[in-house]
């Protein structure tokens, strides 16, 4: 089966990472038709925009992309470009891998842990009120009115909406990817001690789910203390599901406990849509240098290559890269001991290297 995909390759250093990760997508040999797509800054003054609407009808229609980082071009509307394409795709999981292979730099090993953040909701819901604005201050006079309790004149405002809707179709989701992959326990992050409309709406949804799936051990944490724990004993987790603030500080921490974000994978989706992407930012100053890793967006192709079915290829591209990572050679400069080091290779010759472990068998 040939597979359509909605292929952007992003701007900044993005290119350079999705050109490699076409190569050893095609490398695993599943059969790909790419539809190439273009998106970010580099397009604003063709479209308008950094968001065509024909790219989003791209992705609808194969209902599977994988795009390169994008830079959100400043004033125009847009806080994230990334944001936007969630909200308006309904990719409602934020989905986070991290997992630890041998040869990475970093503190801990054996940590395998997977993030499932909300999108779309919480303090990310993008409510907010600018300080001195008089709606701003007529809100404040409204909620003095309401509750008593006084905001003071000099005040922004966020809103954190937390919905029994938006909290069950991502806890579902956590525990259906559990099932699927063999997880053992969820635990479902929050701050419910001290906001208990919001947070406390989370936990007690979250635990109405955990009901409906006494298969899969289920348990929760204050998000605080969690922090603390992935520190200390990292192991003791297995899959997380959070609001979508605090999804996106602890993916991030956990990042930092595989090696960083240069090997972090990511994904959003939907009911019907996934868009695979490297979690990093473009990085524009190393644009056209191939210098930067695209192991990340190698992995984001790897959890791709799962979601369409491709499991053994996907173990394949998996094995490759954990390979190349253990064997040290061809790796670029941050995977080296030192960040100096004048045997670091390039983005397309760790492409090289990977397609090379693929070929051998």
């Amino acid at each position: 089966m040939t597979y359509r995909v909605t292929f952007i390759p992003g701007d900044g250093v993005g290119p350079e990472l999705s050109e490699a990760t076409r190569r050893v997508l095609e490398a695993t040999g599943v059969p790909f038709d790419w539809d190439l797509q273009e998106a970010g800054a580099d397009v604003m003054d063709k479209y308008g925009t950094p968001l065509p609407e024909h790219v989003l009808e791209s992705i609808r229609r194969n209902e599977v992309a994988i795009k390169g980082p994008i830079t959100t071009p400043v004033g125009t509307g847009f806080r994230s470009v990334n944001v936007a394409l969630r909200k308006e795709l309904d990719l409602y999981c934020c989905l986070r891998p991290c997992k630890w292979y041998r040869g990475v730099r970093s503190r801990y090993e054996n940590v395998d842990l997977v993030i499932c953040r909300e999108n779309h909701e919480d303090l990310y819901a993008g409510i907010e009120f600018e300080e001195g604005k008089p709606e701003t201050l007529k809100l404040i006079d409204f909620i003095s009115e309401l509750t008593g309790k006084t905001i003071r004149e000099d005040s922004g405002i966020s809103i954190k909406p937390i919905s029994v809707t938006g909290t069950k179709r991502i806890v579902r989701y956590a525990f259906d990817y559990a099932r699927q992959y063999g997880r053992k326990k969820i635990t479902a992050v929050h701050k419910a001690n001290i906001m208990k409309f919001t947070d406390g709406l989370f936990l007690s949804t979250a635990r109405e789910v955990a009901a409906e799936n006494p298969d899969i051990e289920f348990e929760d944490r204050i998000v605080d203390n969690l922090s603390m724990q992935l520190v200390q004993r990292p192991e003791e987790y297995d899959v997380l599901v959070l609001p979508n603030l605090y999804g996106d500080i602890v993916s991030d921490l956990c990042a930092g406990l595989i090696g960083g974000l240069g090997v972090a994978p990511g994904a959003n989706i939907g009911d019907r849509v996934a868009v695979f992407e490297a979690t990093h930012g473009s990085a524009p100053k190393y644009k056209g240098m191939n210098k930067v890793n695209p192991m990340a967006m190698m992995f984001s192709g790897m959890l791709m290559l799962r979601h369409l079915g491709e499991r053994e290829a996907a173990d394949r591209l998996e094995a490759a890269l954990a390979g190349v990572i253990e064997e040290g050679k061809s790796v670029t400069y941050d995977m080296k001991p030192t960040r100096d080091d004048p045997t670091a290779v390039g983005t397309s010759q760790v492409a090289d290297a990977v397609i090379e472990r693929l070929q051998a068998g």
